[in-house]
């Protein structure tokens, strides 16, 4: 995996998904990309905002004893960084936009592979893997526990080689399948949501209804897994461009006290402007200069958000991911995110 996430993963902190047979349905937003990242239960996730504005998410999750399903909507493309529970599959589906009519506003890409209206995303439990999502993007996620996924599909006669769906991210499914699935998905989370909200936040659901509708998902991911295309085919060239972009992250993040510069990189890691540029391009749709000034001023979100000592100032958190014009981190910041850095801090969590 070339990915490098920050803040670093702590597997060992992972929480337990649901145990026993509870149905917890709940509705939470958020107005931070970070803050959304740490809304869904039971995963490791740290979310960096790409596109300019106030960010918005909405996640709507279902937790059953056997899987987790989830719909997450956010207004603003992200990078997300994400890794699921142990000893569990999540298979993500890409949905409607919450507040359109139509698609979302685009495609995703996993670990640089772009995840179209014709595939569904796939990835193992324990392994972390890397979103870029556009804005106004929704999509749906299942997460199944490996030992009932493969019991049912034993019942069911489906045969699934769970080496390669281990070893892929995309798989190709007819369109009418995928449809399946995702009327399923609805029925299961959205129908029932509603009555939810008639509730408190977290309660439990009626059993027999959201299980019956639980085996309609199970049976939907079973049917594109017994009829769906496992690609797993990616060239040399596209891993080369993976690794010089893990390259550039962990370089930056190294040295995210000073300005590190398109030519330097290069330098470093001995490639042309160009290569570079075709490198970023291909895996994360942005250029180099785009994510160079991206991953600093996320940086220094997370940073004012977090809590630390009073003392600490917006000009001390700026110098720390190497802004030394002010003037301008302060206009950079508020463009990508909304609001002013000061008002950032007034937000930090204590």
């Amino acid at each position: 995996m070339p990915f490098t996430p920050h803040p670093p993963f702590n597997q060992e902190a992972l929480p337990v998904p649901l145990q026993g047979s509870a149905h917890q349905i709940r509705t939470v937003e958020a107005h931070d990309a970070d803050d959304h990242a740490h809304n869904l239960t039971a995963w490791e996730q740290s979310y960096d905002q790409i596109t300019r504005g106030p960010f918005h998410g909405v996640l709507t999750e279902l937790q059953m004893p056997e899987m987790q399903v989830f719909l997450e909507h956010t207004s603003q493309a992200v990078r997300q960084s994400c890794c699921v529970w142990p000893d569990a599959f999540w298979f993500g589906v890409q949905g409607q936009a919450s507040h359109a009519c139509g698609r979302s506003g685009g495609d995703a890409r996993i670990n640089g592979r772009l995840g179209g209206a014709d595939t569904i995303m796939v990835r193992p439990g324990n392994r972390e893997f890397e979103l870029l999502t556009p804005a106004d993007y929704a999509i749906y996620g299942i997460v199944i526990r490996r030992d009932f996924l493969a019991a049912t599909a034993s019942r069911m006669g489906c045969c699934i080689d769970w080496t390669q769906l281990a070893s892929t991210e995309v798989l190709h499914v007819a369109e009418s399948t995928r449809l399946a699935c995702l009327q399923a998905l609805v029925r299961l989370i959205l129908a029932d949501r509603d009555d939810a909200e008639d509730g408190e936040d977290g309660e439990d659901r009626p059993v027999a209804g959201v299980a019956h509708a639980g085996q309609a998902v199970m049976m939907a991911v079973l049917s594109m897994l017994d009829t769906g295309a496992v690609d797993s085919a990616v060239s040399n060239s596209f891993m080369r461009r993976q690794r010089i972009v893990a390259q550039v992250r962990d370089h930056v993040l190294a040295h995210r006290d000073r300005l590190v510069t398109v030519p330097e990189l290069c330098e470093r890691l001995h490639v042309s402007r160009r290569t570079l540029q075709y490198c970023f391009e291909d895996v994360l749709g942005i250029s180099p200069i785009q994510y160079l000034r991206i991953i600093r001023l996320n940086g220094a979100r997370r940073e004012l958000r977090e809590s630390f000592p009073e003392s600490r100032t917006v000009r001390d958190v700026a110098a720390d991911w190497g802004f030394w014009h002010f003037s301008q981190f302060s206009s950079d910041y508020r463009k990508l995110f909304g609001q002013s850095p000061s008002e950032s801090l007034r937000q930090r969590t204590h």
